[in-house]
């Protein structure tokens, strides 16, 4: 028997104030390490939550804080687009065409091991100091993470799959793409959601070049550089909260475009009403500001085609990277039509509840 049997069971509301109650320990130890006028912990090492509280309404007020904070989302969404759309393609020609495998796979490994803030410097001479470099170094970052990733899924692709559609008569391609691409692409999105720390990790460093803002840019300029440890602490922690909220996102959406990753059976039993019932409330609260979230954000897209709003505001908050919106705006038309198509051949397979 489990230690933790008890626990398995455990509602979604439990584990939720469990996870509440965690991060409240941590602001009490906060509070209490750093309160009074001698604290445990001087300021000047740990600032207290107040004085970071504080410190994010100067940098809303001072430091246009939503405008770089905009700006470094799109850096990270673009590092992301474009690993992706490399380490899928490359990672399919270095799985599946054996000559190309035996050559490139021992590089592919290697490349793990290289030290990503010694290489800046090469992104600069060969890209400049704007934010087409800042992307091709986070996506860089990401790639030699993600394309042994990609090799790894196609290789743990199950036999009986392949015997299957190898007993009734499948060419090479069909194999690829009734196979292998349905199940690595089902694969890899838990493990670009595992990678999402990476490109935060080093986007302080990215952004310290070339004075563009961003939240790391902030971090070095009004933070580190005037020994304003509030506010570095703060643009810490709105970064932690952008990767928890991205994180999120990203389960949301894998559990939309591969619901059969989370069928399960029914267990046995019946759950309580009131269980059902919260959870039907809020299933239709999370639908209605997915809903008007989607609104929202095409509206936007559409404003930067036409411009029916007095400014594009996406263009003001996002600058040079707001071509990263609109791949992820077509992205998102895309899977939606393609889930549409999955859902009516394949009718008997629901998205997972809480999607």
């Amino acid at each position: 028997m489990s230690l933790n049997s008890a626990w398995n069971d455990a509602t979604a509301m439990t584990r939720l104030l469990m996870q509440v109650l965690g991060y409240a320990i941590v602001l009490l130890v906060w509070y209490i390490l750093t309160a009074g006028a001698d604290p445990i912990v001087k300021s000047g090492i740990l600032p207290s939550p107040g004085d970071v509280y504080r410190a994010i309404g100067e940098l809303l007020r001072d430091n246009n804080l939503l405008s770089n904070l905009c700006y470094s989302i799109g850096l990270n969404l673009g590092g992301y687009i474009e690993a992706i759309a490399l380490s899928i393609p490359f990672g399919f020609l270095i799985g599946l065409v054996m000559p190309i495998r035996l050559s490139a796979k021992g590089i592919v490994e290697s490349l793990r091991y290289i030290s990503l803030p010694a290489v800046l410097g090469l992104f600069i001479a060969w890209f400049g100091i704007g934010s087409s470099m800042k992307i091709h170094f986070l996506a860089f970052g990401i790639m030699i993470y993600l394309l042994p990733i990609v090799i790894q899924r196609i290789d743990e692709v199950k036999q009986v799959y392949l015997k299957t559609v190898y007993t009734i008569g499948a060419s090479w391609w069909q194999t690829v793409r009734t196979v292998y691409l349905p199940s690595v692409l089902s694969r890899i999105s838990d493990d670009i959601r595992v990678l999402t720390a990476i490109s935060w990790t080093y986007i302080i460093i990215s952004e310290s070049i070339g004075g563009e803002g961003g939240l790391g840019g902030l971090i070095w300029k009004v933070g580190l550089r005037r020994g304003r440890l509030d506010k570095v602490f703060a643009l810490l922690l709105i970064i932690i909260l952008i990767g928890i909220l991205q994180d999120r996102l990203l389960t949301s959406l894998d559990k939309r475009w591969f619901p059969h990753k989370y069928v399960t059976r029914k267990q046995h039993g019946v759950d309580q009403q009131g269980s059902e019932s919260a959870k039907l409330i809020l299933g239709y609260i999370k639908l209605v500001l997915k809903w008007l979230f989607a609104a929202i954000f095409y509206v936007l897209l559409l404003n930067e085609l036409i411009g029916f709003l007095p400014s594009k505001y996406l263009s003001m908050a996002f600058q040079d990277t707001v071509w990263v919106l609109w791949v992820l705006g077509l992205l998102v038309l895309v899977m939606a039509v393609y889930k549409y198509a999955f859902e009516r051949k394949f009718p008997y397979i629901k998205p997972a509840h809480g999607s």
